[in-house]
């Protein structure tokens, strides 16, 4: 039988990519890299902090760097841990290890302790490369026992700890040709939060990139004018893979400085970015400022802004003419769900993209009907599109890749057209008197009262077993906590169990430097003192609706 993948053609309704159908083994960094340099030469593909590099100058920046870890006795398959802010030695690194056919690790800045040294175990490092003021943070742990040196970007710090051989930066070595790294290699080892355990180190192969790069592209529209602005760290995925998006379609990729609300939109015009990335608080951060002129002074289209509440999705594009953009990706499976930018809809991630497979499920996997939640399970049809299985943890992958689909943890709802919807995180579903309750739902109905600007809500134990619902809200500025009047906003809102019963004024939500709360932490301080307790102030729910009977 003769077959035309659907990828060939015209998809999902959107333009497709330049790059989309590039034989599989050409699907590499390398050959990005080399493919692109060749097409727009000296056009420029990156800016940062100053620095402007063309496409060809960022493939033979590529080659230098592996010519140089090379030198350093890196070979094919090892891995090299990278723990730095922004800056450019880190991309350059990252670029070097694919073509030189090594790995890269990058590595949380925000790690500390017990789980650095996970990771820099698990990974089994040969080489460490970091940014100086981080090199004490490797004191109060054992050597790993596979990494060899530590890389002090900035110099040799006056103090190095014990066990450790503190180098300064490695003199740059003459560049080396492409490894010829294929499709199926890993290029990465990204880890994930770890949240429910140790952190595992997914496996991301050269060919993941090119898909990020086509499926992100084709949502978002990217073309060869776009400048795509992102502030997000370069250890993560979404930084990575928004530079893999400007490679593929010959755009401009400007990485700037940290996020900063008061600075955020003057930033993007200078850039004269047209498409940029939002992860976590940033959308309500911005909704909450002020309105000012800086608002729609500048070209921005889209923003990448996934799990945004539906309270203020529209509202956000109203006040600053950007258009936010729901999808599904993870660091594991790519971005198989999502549909353009130009067809959203609040609250949807979209719907299952060609050549990738989803179904909702239930505990023994089996799929259930249109309009009920259950786990989203995934599967693709391009070689490679998604990672490869967790790093030096085998029984973690065959757990996430049960009946081989990869299995989310996350709890979906599709409609009968297809469109999939976020519900919550499997692990953040409570269950409570018999009735399981979804985090994600209670939080929408909290941030659409006028006094709450953020909120986690999560399991607390109840004394009657299972759980009971709590919230950490972080409120308007200028407003006080009225928590009978959230209970009574809830009510028509939610079913009456679904109401929290604990409710927690905090000055800010404990974030990760990627801007996702760390739920973790919240159920560890679980009822703390100054927590509210619905019942104990004797305030009765009024079961309203389905709720009551």
């Amino acid at each position: 039988m003769n077959h035309v993948h659907d990828w060939e053609q015209a998809v999902d309704g959107m333009r497709p990519s330049p790059l989309r159908g590039l034989p599989v083994a050409e699907q590499t960094l390398p050959g990005l890299l080399a493919r692109q340099a060749a097409t727009y030469g000296d056009k420029p593909l990156l800016r940062f902090d100053g620095l402007e590099r063309s496409f060809a100058e960022m493939r033979d920046a590529a080659a230098v760097a592996a010519g140089t870890l090379a030198a350093a006795g890196i070979a094919r398959g090892e891995r090299v841990a990278l723990m730095c802010e922004n800056r450019i030695e880190l991309l350059d690194f990252v670029l070097g290890c694919a073509w030189l056919g090594a790995v890269a690790v990058p590595l949380n800045t925000a790690l500390r302790g017990a789980q650095l040294e996970h990771q820099l175990v698990n990974s089994g490092a040969r080489v460490l490369a970091l940014d100086s003021a981080l090199v004490e943070l490797l004191e109060p742990l054992d050597p790993p026992p596979a990494l060899e040196a530590v890389w002090a970007l900035d110099g040799v710090p006056a103090a190095v700890p014990a066990g450790y051989a503190v180098l300064g930066p490695p003199a740059a070595a003459a560049p080396l040709p492409a490894a010829g790294a294929g499709p199926g290699d890993t290029a990465a080892i990204l880890y994930t939060s770890g949240t429910t355990g140790p952190s595992k180190g997914v496996q991301c192969p050269q060919a993941q990139f090119y898909w990020w790069g086509v499926l992100m592209g084709e949502m978002l529209e990217i073309g060869e004018d776009d400048v795509l602005y992102t502030n997000l760290p370069l250890f993560h995925t979404n930084a990575l893979n928004a530079f893999v998006q400007a490679l593929v379609a010959g755009a401009t990729y400007h990485l700037g400085p940290r996020f900063s609300a008061s600075r955020f939109w003057p930033r993007v015009a200078e850039a004269e970015a047209t498409v940029t990335y939002l992860l976590g608080a940033m959308v309500n951060i911005l909704v909450s400022r002020p309105p000012s002129a800086e608002d729609r002074a500048h070209a921005v289209r889209v923003a990448l802004a996934p799990a945004t509440p539906v309270a203020i999705f529209d509202a956000f594009g109203e006040r600053f003419g950007v258009q936010l953009a729901e999808a599904y990706g993870s660091t594991e499976t790519n971005a198989p769900i999502g549909v353009s930018w130009r067809e959203q809809r609040a609250g949807w991630m979209g719907r299952v993209r060609s050549g990738f497979h989803a179904r909702v499920v239930d505990e023994h996997d089996d799929e259930v009907p249109d309009g009920v939640a259950g786990e989203l399970v995934l599967r693709h049809d391009p070689p490679y599109a998604f990672a490869t299985g967790y790093f030096a943890m085998p029984e973690k992958t065959v757990e996430a890749w049960q009946n081989l689909w990869f299995h989310t943890g996350d709890r979906v709802l599709r409609d009968e057209d297809g469109w999939l919807r976020f519900m919550d995180r499997l692990k953040d579903a409570i269950r409570r008197r018999g009735e399981n309750i979804s985090a994600f739902e209670v939080e929408q109905v909290l941030l659409a009262h006028p006094s709450v600007s953020a909120v986690a809500v999560f399991p607390v134990a109840s004394e009657l077993a299972e759980d009971e619902v709590a919230a950490a809200l972080v409120l308007e500025d200028g407003t006080t906590a009225d928590f009978e009047a959230l209970v009574r906003h809830c009510e028509p809102r939610l079913a009456y169990f679904a109401i929290p019963r604990y409710l927690r004024v905090v000055a800010a939500l404990p974030l990760t430097t990627n801007g996702k709360v760390r739920k973790a932490v919240l159920r560890e301080e679980g009822i703390t003192g100054d927590s509210w307790d619905r019942e104990a102030a004797g305030v009765r729910l009024r079961r309203l609706g389905s709720g009551g009977r």
